[in-house]
């Protein structure tokens, strides 16, 4: 066969983001750091490159081709090898199905004359309804495109503009307000922001958050109840890393330290602050408990007067002003009403959070094939009556996906057969994890091919060396160190770790590994059914067929700008630049320069943001960051009503937010 005949899939899961690559090569592969250092032709064959952005993989480090054994592959005297199925090798014959690791980056090669049909690029979508900001099970829809404005459509048509015109706003008849500050979204983003403005002197009056949802942690919430953590369990989250409390201190660890020494608890107490000044050497990496952060932001609302600078509404789009600030559309729709408004803002931050929950294709398939929205179901998703019928009547589960929303549902399984034995669990992996991503001298565990790491990103991503290197580094490199400390990680908790070894030694825990071919319903099952997943077997031995009741997808959300109406709207407008990985480019600062007006700024945090200055940007400490970030540049540039903190101001702001006085 003529090498240049052949053809194989290469997928993996982006180390930084966890989305879905899956191109299709032909033989002969080179696979590298640097585009320019691999080779374009080899024997008269043209040379496929692709490029692999981490610092743990060589500028040329693996070539794949065909000889007369079959396809192997190559290591080119990479720094750090290449490792076939977990086993370093320099040369080997690679059959269908196997993985290749390189640095963080693990793939799965597949023969293209095995291969389904090409599914949807990426992870399919449940997106958010933008009239309810409930995720919709029932509706996966690609991408939205721009909004084009018509006649009798909101936003009115002097959106088409470049810059709009405040008087034609008012000609429209609809309600248009004026503020200093819009914050978009209304969720914990937007709530830091509002909460670091009004500490820096900023009246509730000249502030507005435009949301769904008055309470800025129910989309949060909401999402923590369906993946499986109730308010007493604990947030993937840090001690001092406190939306209600800028300070950070009193940290969530010694504020619930505090509460159980009045209430005799003294042993309990001290455990919480050994954990923080212990970890992760000695004890398990303190976390807060869900309830906790959820009642200590709503004591924060009250003080800041959050009631009275939140505005119900959906924002449709926003655009420039003539006058040098930026025009809000939004609609205020409701039950019993169809209302629109304008809301003209000299400075906006955007913090829309995620804008869908990513779905994996063939079972998006499976639901549209069947309409069985009861077998398969994500994570996120409200799926309470799985655990009630298996708590009832038994079954078996499959988990596809292994981070931290994947480990949340295998301890809840256990919690299910504590109420029924006769509850059996399949985590489909697509492929084995031989050993953990490292960064220099640093490398993180792995066990039973889960890899710990107590946050979803290292420690001094937050505030130490790793995000001075990054603020530092260039588009390419940041691209690059992203990789390296990215990846679907877990906490290190030993008694989850027990739960898995118990469930694999008493035989109800099984892993398994493959490319899933297609799921269907069992013929044989009743309606609310047995499905049959089909995996390829490696080597084009077969197909392996894997049986559950019900599968539960927890591979995570979708943060591309794209899958938001609201920013596509916006970057395909004005044309902003992106970076590879979908989000939207800002500043050091968090600003999008692009859309910086004669009299205000345009800034931006949370997921939408990765590639840029701060790698933890969904995390609480990360939105707090980038609201810091913000508020200083807003100082800087002498934005009306506010005042630069100093060590005096700021002294005085914690005495009044530790005495639960109002700015």
């Amino acid at each position: 066969m003529n090498p240049a005949s052949l053809r194989l899939r290469l997928s993996w899961d982006d180390p930084a983001t966890g989305e879905r690559r899956e191109p299709i090569l032909s033989v002969p592969i080179a696979l590298g750091r640097e585009f320019n250092q691999m080779p374009g032709e080899i024997n008269g064959h043209r040379v496929s490159r692709m490029v692999l952005n981490s610092l743990e993989v060589s500028r040329f480090h693996v070539l794949i081709e065909q000889d007369a054994g079959g396809v192997v592959v190559i290591d080119q005297n990479s720094s750090n090898g290449t490792f076939v199925n977990g086993q370093r090798q320099t040369r080997s014959i690679l059959a269908n199905g196997d993985t290749l690791q390189m640095g963080p980056y693990q793939i799965i090669v597949t023969f293209a004359a095995s291969t389904p049909a090409p599914s949807p690029s990426g992870n399919s979508q449940i997106l958010f309804n933008p009239d309810t900001d409930l995720p919709d099970p029932n509706i996966s829809q690609p991408a939205p495109q721009p909004v084009v404005a018509v006649a009798s459509s909101f936003p009115p048509p002097v959106f088409g503009a470049e810059q709009v015109a405040v008087q034609d706003l008012h000609a429209t008849g609809l309600s248009v307000d004026e503020v200093d500050y819009a914050a978009v979204g209304a969720g914990l983003g937007s709530f830091v922001w509002v909460d670091l403005l009004r500490i820096s002197g900023v009246k509730s009056d000249r502030i507005a958050a435009l949301g769904m949802e008055a309470q800025p942690y129910a989309r949060y919430k909401r999402l923590c109840m369906n993946s499986q953590i109730p308010l007493h369990e604990r947030l993937r989250s840090n001690s001092d890393s406190c939306p209600d409390n800028i300070w950070g201190w009193p940290s969530y660890a010694l504020r619930e330290a505090w509460r159980d020494l009045f209430k005799g608890s003294i042993v309990t107490a001290l455990g919480y602050l050994w954990q923080v000044f212990a970890e992760p050497t000695f004890a398990q990496t303190y976390t807060p408990r869900a309830g906790n952060v959820f009642d200590s932001i709503d004591r924060e609302a009250k003080r800041i007067g959050w009631e009275q600078i939140f505005r119900y509404g959906s924002v449709r789009s926003i655009r420039k002003t003539e006058d040098g600030r930026y025009a809000i559309a939004y609609s205020r729709t409701s039950a019993n009403r169809r209302d629109h408004a304008f809301l003209i803002a000299r400075n906006v931050q955007l913090a829309t959070g995620y804008p869908a929950i990513q779905f994996l294709p063939d079972l998006q398939e499976y639901r549209e094939k069947t309409g069985d929205f009861k077998s398969v179901v994500n994570a996120y998703e409200e799926h309470n009556h799985v655990y009630e019928h298996l708590e009832q009547y038994g079954g078996t589960v499959m988990i596809r996906g292994r981070g931290i929303v994947a480990s949340r549902i295998v301890q809840r399984i256990y919690e299910a057969r504590k109420k029924n034995q006769n509850i059996a669990l399949l985590h489909l992996m697509r492929s084995p994890k031989p050993q953990g991503n490292k960064f220099g001298t640093s490398q993180r565990t792995v066990e039973n091919h889960y890899e710990f790491q107590p946050f979803n990103w290292p420690k001094a991503c937050w505030g130490g060396e790793l995000r001075v290197m990054l603020e530092k580094a260039d588009p390419q490199a940041r691209s690059r160190l992203l990789a390296d400390w990215g990846g679907t990680t877990t906490a290190d908790r030993g008694d989850w770790k027990r739960i898995v070894e118990e469930g694999i030694r008493q035989g109800w825990y099984q892993i398994a590994f493959g490319a899933v071919e297609k799921v269907e319903r069992d013929p044989q099952s009743s309606a609310t059914g047995h499905t049959i997943t089909y995996i390829q077997e490696k080597g084009l031995k077969g197909q392996i067929r894997l049986e559950a009741d019900f599968i539960i997808d927890a591979t995570g959300l979708d943060a591309k700008v794209k899958a938001s109406p609201l920013l596509n709207d916006l970057v395909s407008h004005y044309n902003l630049p992106l970076h590879e990985n979908g989000r939207i480019a800002v500043a050091n600062d968090f600003e999008i320069v692009d859309m910086r007006a004669s009299r205000g700024r345009m800034y931006a945090a949370g997921a939408m943001t990765l590639g840029g200055p701060y790698a933890a940007v969904d995390s609480f400490l990360g939105l707090q960051y980038a609201a810091l970030c913000t508020v200083d540049s807003l100082a800087a540039a002498r934005s009306p009503g506010m005042h630069r903190l100093n060590l005096f101001s700021s002294l005085g702001q914690w005495l009044k937010w530790a005495a639960n006085q109002s700015p």
